[in-house]
């Protein structure tokens, strides 16, 4: 179960909104967001005061730990807090709690105005639904070998420790919500496809990264295609599921070996 659903009501692009707002998804190197505290005293990727956070800090990644600069722990913490303070019973409620997490109009107005970005629907219906069953584990540990069509899972090796999701791990799970069923490793996924040229790119393709983009046998990442040169990818082990930029970031584009868009015709039995 994601955050969002341990709140009945609490819709899931508000939570993502404000892992957005707060902290770039952990990805700011404002204080307090990795460790120590902000000049507020807030701590972590959703930005806690250690008195609010040890009356609705969770378990999130259910490691026997309630850590505020965890992500997956402070997640389920965000949404416990809002739904204390009534997230989930309606339009007024949902904008006083959000209100309660940060007590400014403006914060308000810029959390509502996020999740309605991360809610619009895409010109491909399965494409929008993968990219909206990705969208919901936003902040989600990266786990190696993690993650699958059910959601995410322990990984193996020095993933056996976390529950979440490695790169293919995640686009098999966003596409398997759009009635696909991919293969589970990046290589295989990109044979399994119709493949797009990158000027034809639609929200909901997959993204393939190799060390030799001339041999797609050396593909080792994928990501899927959110619009505006930006992809949701699980990077890799000590990150999370985050949306970043690829277009024009000189890594990416070195090893950028082509684009999939994934039907059902094209999908294991």
């Amino acid at each position: 179960m994601d955050a969002a659903q341990s709140c009945p009501g609490l819709p899931w692009n508000v939570l993502a909104a404000i892992g957005k707002i707060e902290s770039d998804h952990g990805r700011s190197t404002m204080p307090g967001v990795h460790t120590g505290e902000n000049h507020a005293g807030a701590g972590g990727p959703m930005q806690f005061l250690a008195a609010t956070w040890a009356a609705y800090g969770a378990d999130g990644d259910h490691d026997g730990r309630k850590d505020r600069y965890n992500p997956a722990d402070a997640i389920y913490g965000a949404a416990n807090y809002l739904c204390a303070n009534g997230a989930g019973k309606g339009s007024k409620r949902l904008k006083q709690a959000i209100w309660r997490y940060n007590h400014a109009d403006w914060y308000v107005r810029k959390v509502l105005d996020q999740a309605t970005r991360y809610a619009t629907p895409t010109t491909s219906r399965r494409g929008a639904i993968a990219v909206k069953a990705a969208l919901r584990w936003l902040g989600t540990p990266y786990s190696w070998g993690g993650g699958g069509p059910s959601g995410p899972t322990y990984g193996i090796a020095h993933g056996a420790g976390t529950k979440g999701f490695d790169c293919s791990g995640l686009t098999q799970h966003a596409w398997a919500k759009a009635g696909v069923h991919l293969p589970r490793v990046a290589a295989a996924q990109y044979n399994a496809g119709t493949h797009i040229p990158r000027a034809q790119l639609q929200p909901g393709d997959l993204l393939f990264f190799a060390t030799n983009p001339a041999n797609s046998a050396t593909i080792h990442h994928v990501g899927i295609y959110y619009g505006r040169g930006r992809m949701i990818h699980a990077p890799y082990t000590g990150d999370v599921v985050r949306i970043a930029q690829f277009a024009g970031n000189p890594y990416r584009e070195r090893q950028y070996t082509g684009a999939t868009r994934p039907t059902p015709s094209t999908t294991e039995p």
